[in-house]
């Protein structure tokens, strides 16, 4: 399937075929390794509490990890994509692009890896993100460049405080779901440790597996996506001539494009005095000389392709610089408008075609079937100083699922390793059974040293990286 990507192109260097090769098995590779370290979670109540059994657990959870991502579309990926720099975005090629890639995916790996290995529930969301903060710092160390220019700090403000609030959201809710559930349904052995060798009654394995299936679905549909992601990066650098436009657009497409891009001319061409307006302008006057000069956008050159992508991303960046500009002269109203065109234009560059969401989805399902007893042991009996019941299980589960899948419809990435382990101490705390000092100082230590160790260490490989491939 790999090889087929390549007809037409006529491009590829032999050493570019197999650079480009390994950058996807890497890739692939972080969604393998994300399967077995995050989804473990999602398992981890299930098995414990005995409502399945381990085999049938991870392979069900493998399925709804492969569903998820197929079905979630793109909005979370392409959040994650945009926190790096325009520059390294727009810029063809298989030197910084594969770098940039290459970097922070390796940078996740080892981090992950190393987190899986202590048995602690540290978060890939975390990981990745701060590995493309440090990418982008990286690159604005660079000459030409003023250091922390590059990254894109109103995503990545967005998407912090996105991870910074969903461990909270667990702990607090799962606690009060908890508490709410021991005052209302009188059932002695929902709140006691699972019996040795004994399944719960139906009714509780019944809830406690809907919960992991909705647990697994939504980390594919939030999870997942950061792969597609970085997959369309590797392809748009290095096959400009395919991937730069979305070769599924038609005219149709096209033409809402180019309708959107009048409309938003017209509504900045009356605040022209706005410093960085023109700018947008002339992105604006390029872009639609390019897409009405061409009907459909295979018969657009490859230069142009890449043309067309570049002016929409520099579009986004500006808009954005725009919005925070004192005295812009632009309405809320206006605002609402200037996002409209926005989004009928966005599926000329963000969209992923149906294999590279199958093989993510693939990765990301089997590697749900490896490796998730270290995890499961920690969140069954380490975070708490009692064994799991099946209350708090089935409290921590129901709002994962619902936050992940709340987060997952906004475009934004959470970790659903934080989620649930903070849903889990949410309900130990509430029980008063209380929790393990030692278990918590260390997932909390995992939670503080992931975004600098990540960026350190994509920072560092991406400046060596640049040294050998540009």
């Amino acid at each position: 399937m790999i090889f087929s990507l390549f007809d037409g192109s006529g491009s590829l260097s032999g050493g570019s075929l197999a650079l480009l090769i390994v950058a996807l098995a890497i890739a692939l590779g972080f969604e393998f390794v994300n399967g077995f370290h995050d989804t473990a979670n999602a398992v981890a109540t299930v098995i414990y509490t005995k409502s399945l059994r381990p085999w049938p657990a991870v392979l069900w959870s493998g399925f709804c990890n492969f569903c998820g991502v197929y079905l979630g579309g793109t909005a979370v990926a392409f959040s994650i994509v945009n926190l790096l720099p325009v520059d390294l975005l727009i810029r063809a090629g298989s030197g910084a692009s594969l770098a940039m890639v290459l970097a922070l995916l390796i940078a996740a790996i080892l981090w992950n890896l190393g987190t899986w290995f202590l048995g602690l529930p540290a978060s890939s969301s975390h990981t990745l993100i701060g590995a493309i903060v440090g990418v982008g710092l990286a690159n604005s160390l660079l000459p030409g460049h003023v250091f922390g220019a590059g990254v894109n700090w109103d995503k990545a403000r967005e998407v912090g405080l996105s991870l910074l609030i969903s461990p909270l959201i667990g702990f607090t809710l799962s606690a009060a779901l908890y508490l709410t559930l021991k005052a209302t349904i009188r059932s002695p052995e929902l709140y006691e440790p699972p019996i040795e060798d004994r399944p719960p009654p139906f009714w509780i394995r019944a809830v406690l597996v809907s919960t992991c299936t909705g647990v697994s679905f939504a980390h594919g549909s939030n999870d997942g996506q950061k792969g597609i992601g970085l997959i369309m990066l590797i392809l748009i650098g290095v096959l400009p001539a395919h991937y730069a436009l979305n070769p599924k657009a038609g005219e149709p497409q096209v033409q809402r494009t180019l309708a959107a891009a009048a409309r938003l001319e017209s509504l900045l061409q009356q605040r022209e005095s706005v410093p960085g307006t023109s700018a947008l302008l002339d992105e604006l006057a390029a872009l639609r000389a390019t897409l009405k000069r061409y009907p459909t956008l295979h018969a657009i050159p490859e230069e142009a392709r890449w043309q067309v992508r570049a002016n929409l991303l520099r579009l986004s960046k500006g808009l954005a610089a725009l919005k925070h500009t004192k005295h812009s002269g632009i309405s809320n109203q206006d605002w609402k408008a200037v996002s409209q065109c926005q989004a009928e234009m966005k599926p000329l560059i963000e969209y992923s075609p149906t294999w590279v969401l199958m093989a993510v989805a693939t990765a990301l399902g089997v590697g749900t079937t490896v490796g998730w007893k270290r995890i499961v042991l920690t969140v069954g009996e380490k975070i708490g100083k009692s064994h799991l019941t099946y209350a708090q299980g089935a409290s921590a589960e129901l709002v994962a699922m619902s936050t992940i899948g709340l987060a997952d419809l906004g475009g934004l990435p959470v970790s659903t390793t934080q989620v649930l382990s903070s849903g889990v101490a949410g309900t130990m705390a509430a029980s008063g059974s209380g929790l393990r000092g030692k278990t918590v100082r260390n997932i909390a230590l995992a939670w503080l040293l992931t975004l600098p160790v990540s960026m350190l260490l994509a920072g560092g490989l991406y400046l060596l990286f640049r040294l050998v491939a540009v």
